[in-house]
């Protein structure tokens, strides 16, 4: 048998990004918001989504710059992970319009977290740009990070605000007896 073989690392030290929380969403900016929904549903068996219209951040900064961008997400449950699908409601500078806008492919993924000041600590430690935060209700904030290999690869933190927990447990238990019906909920 010939060919090559992957260099074997004697030990890596572990980035500290790991330990702040595990992965409970994977995002997608797709071209075509309601085809891509349809195919969750339909094709993969996600659902039901829940709609959220006219999304904004408060104190929105982009790259540290204030922004008034505006987005449209539909979260949907494949077990205890999120499907999050975006669409853009402007052209003000964001995650969505610009440099960071892939589409119709992983855009990001999400951790939550208990003290968004810890993350940025760990951030800054691991050399992660922080691209866009921001406030989230009265008490929660949120920052989607760069770790250094640029679109597709950002991260979002997002320490909730009060009662999202709630609100995100409805969605799932939502999920777990879904039968089809009613699979697109407009919450917002």
């Amino acid at each position: 048998m010939t060919g090559t073989v992957a260099p074997v690392m004697a030990k890596a030290v572990p980035g500290p990004l790991k330990a702040l929380g595990p992965v409970i969403q994977l995002a997608f900016f797709p071209t075509d918001f309601d085809a891509a929904m349809k195919y969750w549903i339909e094709t993969v068996g996600v659902g039901p989504f829940y709609v959220f219209n006219d999304v904004k951040l408060g104190e929105m900064k982009y790259k540290g710059a204030p922004t008034d961008a505006v987005f449209t997400m539909a979260i949907g449950y494949w077990g205890d992970i999120q499907i999050e699908l975006i669409k853009t409601d402007s052209t003000e500078p964001s995650l969505y319009y610009g440099e960071y806008a892939v589409r119709d492919r992983l855009h990001h993924i999400c951790v939550f977290v208990d003290d968004i000041k810890v993350v940025r600590a760990a951030c800054a430690e691991a050399g992660a740009e922080v691209i866009v935060e921001g406030k989230v209700g009265e008490d929660g904030e949120v920052i989607y990070v760069d770790p250094g290999q640029g679109p597709g690869y950002v991260i979002e933190y997002l320490q909730p605000m009060a009662g999202s927990e709630g609100l995100f447990q409805m969605m799932k238990d939502a999920a777990r007896d879904w039968d089809g019906s009613d699979p697109v909920r407009v919450l917002q």
